[in-house]
């Protein structure tokens, strides 16, 4: 292999569109271009395209396809599900302190208009206590929001018990599933999530397109945060992005079908990586490494700075937390709630491998990790 392949292991960040969903695209960037919303056969036959993949976006998740509101991505449909609470007579929301920053921010906004938010601390493992959130839960709670896996270190939260104690205190329940949609198994009624936000570009499809899974009990309170010609059951205006949406359904079909093969092969090469990696001296997993996502590794190299070693690697890209908050060298808020220091917040890296991932390239990031490391 040469050393001019770029070796992408940053999938958390994005992943590269499969080139299934781009032929499935192809014909409505170009010849089937009406809007979904005339009433003309050529609108018609268009809308029953984005039928079609609401209705694979929804058997993806096991919701039906009445249930999914199309967004321009998680972050859009975050804002959707906790803004669009603002009017409900309860004042009061949970969350988790690790939470993606989509989450956080919004969070912090509701605080401005008149909500108390809850921001749980987690285990030095990242997982949530559930005696602390049973705690926390009142009769005024509004929502619980809990993430399914994290973006920087892959830790699967208990998502059925918190879902449990959310719905035995009538509040709703949102889980933010940016980061497992798509790579494991989901079934929203069976764990009761109310809402439910997707990013088609976290698994092979295209950038600029999401939804978010909404519930009946759900729906009765959400207040749209864009207004105009009312297209997605008055919840979200705005002319479709059809060829994204098509992106979207096909990225889910082929999850659905994939799903074991990609978790087999995927997990099998992470735990190759991750333990040629721990033989370096001093080097440690971050986050529990029983309950997480097969694609993820965050490892701490005491004492090597990973913005610096991200730049040695070049043509290998992996990252040193969220790509959201990657320009920015602080120490991830993370990291931190796991109750790292400083130092070795900014000495981790975090691997996400993905469907393309090959055995060649982990060899590869194995032998250049190992030698950078022992020169910085």
């Amino acid at each position: 292999m040469s050393h001019q392949d770029h070796i992408y292991l940053d999938n958390n960040a994005t992943t590269p569109l499969d080139k299934r969903v781009l032929d499935a695209m192809l014909p409505y960037l170009t010849d089937s271009y009406a809007n979904a919303g005339s009433s003309h056969l050529a609108g018609l036959t268009v809308n029953e395209s984005i039928q079609e993949a609401a209705w694979q976006t929804a058997n993806l998740i096991g919701a039906n396809e009445d249930e999914i509101i199309f967004t321009s991505g998680a972050t859009e449909a975050i804002n959707l599900a906790i803004k669009g609470l603002s009017d409900s007579p309860k004042k009061h929301i949970v969350t988790i302190a690790t939470e993606h920053k989509a989450v956080l921010e919004t969070c912090r906004y509701m605080e401005t208009i008149g909500f108390a938010v809850s921001y749980l601390s987690v285990s030095s493992e990242g997982l949530l206590d559930l005696n602390l959130l049973e705690e926390t839960i009142t009769d005024n709670t509004l929502i619980v929001i809990a993430m399914f896996s994290n973006n920087e270190i892959g830790v699967i939260q208990d998502i059925a018990a918190i879902s449990q104690m959310a719905n035995n205190k009538n509040a709703l329940f949102m889980c933010d599933a940016t980061q497992a949609v798509g790579k494991i198994a989901i079934d929203v009624k069976k764990l009761r999530i109310d809402l439910l936000p997707i990013s088609a570009h976290k698994f092979y499809g295209p950038k600029g397109i999401g939804a978010l899974y909404v519930s009946a009990k759900a729906k009765i309170k959400l207040q749209p945060q864009i207004h105009g010609g009312g297209q997605q059951r008055k919840l979200r205006s705005g002319t479709l992005n059809v060829p994204a949406i098509i992106g979207l359904g096909k990225a889910c079909e082929i999850a659905l079908n994939e799903l074991k093969k990609d978790e087999e092969r995927i997990k099998k090469l992470r735990d190759h990586l991750e333990k040629s990696l721990l033989k370096i001296e001093g080097s440690f997993v971050n986050g529990n490494t029983l309950n997480r996502i097969y694609n993820t590794s965050n490892i701490c190299f005491p004492g090597v700075n990973s913005e610096r070693l991200i730049i040695a690697l070049k043509n290998i890209s992996v990252s040193s937390g969220s790509s959201c908050s990657a320009a920015t060298s602080t120490p991830s808020h993370v990291l931190k709630a796991l109750g790292l220091s400083d130092e070795n917040a900014l000495s981790s890296i975090r691997f996400s491998l993905g469907r393309f991932t090959t055995l060649a390239e982990i060899e590869e990031a194995i032998v250049r990790v190992t030698s950078l490391i022992e020169q910085l």
